[in-house]
């Protein structure tokens, strides 16, 4: 013992014994809590997956070289599309196999094996709907080159899963493991990539929700109201995607939808309710949308294309894409890729992005493919032109965590599945509907009324054909060729191309409906004249136009066509506020860069602004300086929702108390305003009649309210929340504090475990935007300021030089919390940084600060 060490001794001899013991098991604990949090970080740094070095991957015929820059980005190479597509297989499991699996689950209607009772609604929806039987029925249907992808893929998967424990894999196993599930991944295969391609589909479904909007709203309000709060598209003011097209045989002529009686009121809700319980894997809600822009050579300073795209989906964590390059030595027959973008993690391929030859971009189309049918059933039948027949019947057998099998019935009419089956609340407001209409002397089903749901992602397709052959694609031929396997979800897609076209293309499976039925409103499903024809539009009569005069494109979920296109879309499209925006800032350059390009994604105008704020202006009758303060920072306002900007703060929180004000008294809560783009259009027409009954309050019976009455409450009761919220100064009020971007873990994520949620979860970021601006932050104004979906990613290309690129992603390429690249974006996407997107082999090589060779050795 050293000489100081035995002074120290001595000294602590002589304390008191109390003293002494206390001492240690003080340090006793500080060592236990030192050895638990050492623990714990091991635990946590476990599944970090291999980047450097050597790895074998079985199967492989020759080695791939995976390079790694310092965000972590991917870049593979290798001698056939084989050995890429297993090797992409692999690198997506070693950083996101979690999020892979629990989509599987998800898309199989199998969560309640993870999660337990509390999952079962989920997995009784999706296996109502059958998914994963679709995607089986998928698999039959592809061609052989995207089976054997689908299956080098799969082995991928399956490799890193066999080298690997439970434990090495995700965190979120080993904190499964703690709660004491018994658990160990299954492999992999095929039909787990396919079914994904249902949940996009679901999510990106189309007017569904509208439909049932339209008849919920009808319960305490005339036609004339429910149709100026579902307005039509202004084509004068926003234009379409594409002109041109003629009328044949004239307009559809609205028939049988359902009426607006209350008992069909009733069910419709409460199976919209119960539907919510579907997982919305990419988003849901009035802000999913995306924008994409295109200009030519002419207009842009480059002398070539430029292409931008920014997908508007939910905000989670980890984010919804994966960046990655997939790149072939030397193209041969048996090497074709050369292809870099945004991946889905369980789907091989690039989703989208360039190849060496033309680049494309995605927004969603939004054509109306579902259909609800109000169904009269009793018992296993139901009623179709005049006679009963049996309903289609399949017992599916949920396995549930902790608890007993769950047995579901599933009953189909020619339709489709009875989704209101799935919920008891449903399916009790049928039968008590039923016995009202039996007491008002209507007729009416026995045992209630049934909801089923036609849709066109029910029926097997080859979408997945269309991800590799428009990863190979070299020309505008070959890419509408790939486009046209493109079933669901139907997207716009622009494109561009290095020899200087610029496009675009509407690809889906669109039905066509038999005259008398527009979609927009539930029908009754006894009447075969609501049925489908069978036919869907045809493809080459989708709207297409190759390098349009005016040299740009801009497709930002608006009008696609104007009214004289021959068939019927869908009359349910975003309003085009985004897009009039985009179109405009595009104008007002005569040469654009790719910085202006990426300048423009993250424009925050609000165009609610200059329709609103002169109306504000003009208010008096307040009775205090205090309650205007707010309105004296809009007067030199910038109409941009800026974090920073106490201006935007003010009017957003303004906004959401008007639509409270006017229409919360008149519609049910399902269907409050959320404040998008249909909310812009319907008060923009509302202001210029001040008398209009939605601005009366029905609650306060012996008033009447006007225009006036309800903007003015709505400033005072603004200013008050801004002075609860942040600061009874209006000059330290932000939009920011109150627009916040929480990306939070789906599953585990929610738990309501502190530590856990603090591991997994990456909160608080300070964001501008909103809904319905050209940065898509949106929020919903029934409820909160949170941003509920964003921008997922955001790319401009340059196909004058592909490495002049830029791209950016909402969180990062890793999906374990522990990873330096699990949120290394996001702080650069709030701010409007894009990444430098290198291509080709000497920049990516230049670029790299890992490398990885996966070799078929052992």
């Amino acid at each position: 013992m050293s000489e100081n060490e035995s002074s120290w001794w001595s000294t602590f001899t002589t304390w008191p014994r109390a003293v002494r013991i206390s001492t240690f098991l003080v340090l006793g604990l500080v060592l236990v809590l030192v050895a638990g949090v050492a623990t714990a970080v091991v635990l946590v740094r476990r599944p970090l997956p291999q980047t450097e070095g050597e790895r074998a991957l079985p199967g492989l015929v020759s080695d791939v070289t995976v390079l790694r820059d310092e965000h972590g980005i991917p870049h593979l190479y290798g001698d056939s599309d084989d050995d890429l597509l297993r090797a992409q297989g692999y690198v997506h499991a070693q950083e996101r196999f979690y999020e892979m699996d629990v989509r599987r689950h998800v898309t199989a209607g199998r969560l309640a094996e993870l999660f337990g009772e509390s999952a079962l609604e989920t997995d009784k929806y999706i296996r109502t709907m059958g998914w994963r039987r679709v995607a089986q029925q998928e698999l039959g249907l592809l061609s052989g080159d995207t089976r054997r992808a689908l299956d080098a893929y799969a082995a991928g998967v399956n490799a890193y899963l066999s080298q690997h424990s439970t434990s090495r894999i995700a965190v979120e196993y080993t904190l499964l493991g703690l709660t004491g599930l018994d658990y160990t991944p299954a492999r992999w295969t095929a039909v787990d990539s396919l079914a994904w391609l249902k949940a996009m589909a679901w999510d990106l479904r189309g007017n569904m929700d509208e439909e049932i909007d339209r008849v919920v709203a009808s319960v305490g309000n005339d036609q004339e109201t429910v149709d100026l709060l579902h307005p039509p598209y202004d084509e004068q003011r926003h234009a379409p995607i594409v002109a041109g097209g003629t009328v044949v045989d004239g307009e559809l002529e609205t028939g049988d939808a359902v009426g607006a009686s209350p008992e069909a009121a009733q069910v419709l809700a409460q199976v919209q309710q119960g539907l919510e319980a579907v997982p919305a894997m990419l988003g849901r809600g009035d802000g999913l949308g995306s924008n994409s822009w295109v200009v030519s050579g002419e207009r842009s300073a480059t002398g070539k294309p430029l292409l931008a795209n920014d997908p508007h989906l939910g905000v989670s964590m980890p984010g919804i894409w994966m960046q990655v390059g997939l790149h072939c030595r030397t193209r041969t027959p048996d090497c074709t890729l050369d292809v870099s973008g945004f991946s889905f993690s369980g789907l091989p391929g690039v989703v989208i992005g360039h190849n060496a030859d033309i680049a494309w971009g995605f927004t969603n189309l939004g054509p109306d493919v579902t259909d609800l049918y109000l169904e009269k059933v009793d018992g296993d039948t139901w009623t179709y032109g005049g006679k009963q027949r049996p309903l289609r019947v399949r017992t599916e057998v949920i396995e549930v965590r902790d608890a007993d099998d769950f047995i579901l019935k599933v009953r189909e009419t020619r339709h489709g599945p009875l989704i209101s089956d799935v919920s008891q609340d449903a399916s009790s407001v049928g039968a008590n509907a039923a016995a009202e209409d039996r007491e008002q002397g209507r007729e009416s089903p026995p045992g209630g009324y049934a909801v089923s749901l036609a849709w066109t992602a029910l029926d097997p397709s080859p979408t997945a054909d269309a991800i590799l052959q428009m990863n190979r694609a070299s020309s505008w031929p070959e890419f509408r060729a790939a486009a046209s396997k493109f079933a669901v979800p139907a997207q716009n897609l622009v494109y561009a191309d290095t020899e200087g076209n610029i496009g675009y293309q509407a690809p889906g499976r669109v039905p066509i409906r038999q005259r008398g039925h527009d979609g927009s409103r539930p029908a009754a499903g006894w009447l075969p004249r609501n049925d489908w024809t069978g036919e869907f539009v045809p493809f080459d009569a989708l709207p297409s136009v190759l390098n349009p005069e005016e040299g740009f494109v801009v497709t930002a979920n608006q009008a696609v066509v104007g009214r004289d296109y021959p068939f019927h879309l869908t009359d349910d499209w975003d309003h085009g506020f985004r897009s009039e925006r985009i179109r405009t800032l595009i104008e007002s350059k005569e040469k654009l860069t790719v910085d202006d390009m990426v300048e423009m994604q993250t424009d925050e105008h609000n165009a609610m602004g200059p329709i609103l704020v002169p109306y504000l202006l003009d208010l008096d009758g307040f009775e205090s300086a205090y309650q205007r303060e707010g309105l004296d920072l809009l007067r030199d306002w910038d109409f941009q929702d800026s974090a920073d900007s106490e201006a935007a703060a003010y009017f957003n929180v303004l906004w959401a108390n008007l639509l409270r004000l006017a229409f919360h008294d008149d519609l049910l809560p399902r269907i409050h305003p959320t404040g998008g783009d249909r909310w812009f259009t319907v008060v923009d027409a509302l202001l210029d009649d001040p008398a209009h009954r939605l601005w009366d309050d029905r609650t306060t019976e012996e008033v009447r309210e006007v225009r006036d009455d309800v903007l003015r409450q709505a400033v005072i009761d603004a200013r008050d929340e801004m002075t609860r919220r942040q600061s009874v100064r209006p000059s330290e009020w932000s939009w920011g504090r109150l627009h916040r971007l929480d990306l939070v873990n789906q599953t585990l994520g929610t738990s309501g475990i502190g530590v856990v949620e603090r591991l997994l979860n990456r909160t608080g970021h300070r964001i501008g935007g909103g809904s319905s601006v050209v940065n898509a932050t949106g929020w919903d104004a029934s409820d909160d300021y949170t941003v509920t979906s964003a921008p997922s990613m955001r790319m401009v290309v340059s196909l004058a030089d592909l490495d002049d690129s830029r791209w950016i992603n909402l969180t990062g390429v890793s999906g374990h919390p522990a990873s330096g690249h699990y949120v290394d974006q996001t702080e650069l996407f709030v701010t409007g940084a894009t990444l430098p997107w290198r291509s080709s082999r000497d920049a990516v090589e230049r670029a790299a600060e890992q490398t990885l060779v996966l070799t078929p050795r052992g």
